[in-house]
Parts: C-alpha cells; sequence; structure tokens
C-alpha cells in the first residue's frame, strides 16, 4: 500500500505542476490532459510495484525486466514525449521527427515538474537544463527540437521560470 499511495501523491503532485506550468505558457488543454494516461493499470500498477519516491519506478522495472512496458505504454500517447516523434525510414533505420512548438512546451514544463519533484527542497532552476544535457535525448531527438528545449532551459536556468514561461508563451503565440 505504500507503494499505491507514494506514487499516487508523487504523479499528482508532478500532474499538479505540469498542468500550473502550461496554463503559464496558454496551453491550457494540454495542461488538464497531461500524463492521464499513468492512471492507467499498465502504467499505474507497475508505478505502485516499482515506487522508491527517489527516481521513476520505470527504470526500476526497466532494472528487473530489461524494458519498462509502463514506459513503452507512456511514451506512445504522450506527445510531449520525443521519442513520440520517432518513424522508421527504409534504409536509414529509426528517425526523429520535428516536434510542433507546443509539444516541445510541455516537454519543458514535464522536465522541470519532474526535477521539481525528485529533488524536492534541493531543487535548483538549472537542474532540468543539466539533466537533458547529461542524457542521451539531445543526441537522438530531431535537432531543431533538442536546441529549442535547451534554449527554453537555459532561460529557466538564467532568467527564472516566471519570465522562461512568458516567453514560451509569445513564441507559441507567433507560431500559429
Amino acid at each position: 500500500m505504500k507503494g499505491f499511495f507514494g506514487h499516487l501523491k508523487t504523479v499528482l503532485k508532478h500532474k499538479r505542476l505540469v498542468c500550473r506550468f502550461c496554463f503559464k505558457c496558454g496551453l491550457y488543454r494540454q495542461g488538464l490532459t497531461h500524463d492521464l494516461s499513468k492512471f492507467s493499470p499498465t502504467e499505474f500498477i507497475p508505478g505502485a510495484r516499482y515506487f522508491s519516491g527517489k527516481r521513476s519506478p520505470n527504470e526500476q522495472e526497466r532494472a528487473e525486466n530489461g524494458y519498462s512496458a509502463a514506459w513503452l505504454h507512456h511514451k506512445g500517447r504522450n506527445r510531449h514525449h520525443w521519442e513520440y516523434w520517432t518513424d522508421y525510414k527504409k534504409g536509414v533505420g529509426i528517425i526523429p521527427i520535428k516536434m510542433p512548438l507546443k509539444y516541445t512546451a510541455e516537454m519543458c514544463c514535464d522536465r522541470i515538474a519532474a526535477c521539481r519533484v525528485y529533488h524536492g527542497d534541493k531543487y535548483r532552476q538549472g537542474d532540468a537544463l543539466e539533466y537533458f544535457v547529461a542524457g542521451s535525448a539531445p543526441k537522438l531527438m530531431h535537432i531543431e527540437t533538442s536546441e529549442k528545449l535547451r534554449e527554453w532551459l537555459t532561460l529557466v536556468r538564467d532568467r527564472g521560470e516566471e519570465e522562461a514561461f512568458e516567453i514560451i508563451k509569445k513564441e507559441i503565440r507567433l507560431s500559429r
């Protein structure tokens, strides 16, 4: 039961933060619908089972099984994940697709919220940028999407969330 309630609390806290950040970017529908698939049995049950409170339960499921069924389900249903935006090209293999700006913005909000939830009181405004730069995503996602996300996460680090969200909101409006 500890895993159930711990995971539920973590998911709700994360979802609430992403919703607030998306609203600041003018992404109201995305804020409300963010990560609803996490409440499906395919994602929630492993999330509760592998819950530690220190990192994503998907990492533990992956370590135990060699893959995460919850993650495969999640990334295939949520357009704010760069992995959703991949396709197959004959003779090349898997290729990244440029993400629409509104989903890149939601991804930015998602990464900031995840860092805030997992780092707690130790959170710093540069954490999401550091996590992004240290990971493999910048090399695997579409170059323009990667550059835009890095730009926005750098804004968060250097100017703060409020100013960054205002700039993101303006960019999204201008792109429509």
